[in-house]
């Protein structure tokens, strides 16, 4: 586990198909027809390095998401390699990748150091540890669950949200037509890295552009 590994895939030339979530690094390819993007899985799940990992290939009428973790955390420096061969193979079966669709949601549960119930949530969804912080959906289908420790003197009034992990290119965008569909800025000091938005009952929701916004942070400086 460890933080240099997300930095040097961000970084890594050859890449430009890859978003990284909080869920790791992400594709989505657009195929033709729903074969062709069988065909894409089939010949991606054909390479060395996927098997026995917590690789997601997800198939939804023309197109193929590819995850190659499912933490940000669990990213290793042979999944550059191995992003570069996916996207190789993609090009050789005609399949077009379009990085502004990928996305990811992940539920945010706050509590208290001595409240926090990971195993309670682990339990009553069927999920399965990830990190000691968080659960996953086995099937892949459903959000990622993650415990929030609140700080021991912060009041806790609302303890669940939503984070909406996206692309640096399109967070931007999607801050402004939640905006726009009646939603409120509450807090913007983070941007371009996140956002805090709340609907007009006060429900908040983080529009995330890291750790991929990370990459421009850098380029910045």
């Amino acid at each position: 586990m460890s933080e240099q590994y997300w930095i040097e895939f961000l970084q890594a030339d050859g890449l430009e198909d890859w978003v990284v979530l909080h869920g790791g690094p992400s594709a989505v390819f657009v195929t033709e027809t729903l074969a062709d993007a069988a065909e894409l899985a089939r010949a991606i799940a054909q390479l060395p390095g996927l098997e026995g990992t917590h690789a997601q290939l997800t198939i939804v009428s023309k197109r193929l998401t590819v995850r190659l973790t499912r933490e940000t955390w669990k990213i290793e420096p042979h999944h550059i390699d191995l992003a570069r061969e996916i996207s190789r193979v993609a090009k050789s079966l005609r399949a077009v990748s379009d990085p502004k669709q990928v996305q990811e949601v992940q539920f945010a549960i706050a509590a208290k150091t001595e409240a926090i119930d990971l195993g309670f949530w682990r339990a009553v969804l069927g999920y399965e540890p990830m990190l000691e912080d968080n659960a996953i959906d086995p099937l892949g289908v459903s959000s990622t669950v993650w415990m929030q420790d609140i700080e021991a003197g912060k009041s806790l009034r609302h303890a669940m949200h939503l984070d909406v992990s996206l692309s640096k290119e399109v967070a931007q965008a999607r801050v402004e037509a939640a905006v726009a569909a009646g939603g409120v800025v509450v807090d913007e000091s983070f941007a371009p890295s996140w956002w805090i938005l709340a609907d007009r009952s006060g429900n908040k929701v983080c529009v995330v552009a890291w750790p991929d916004g990370a990459k421009a942070k850098r380029e910045k400086g």
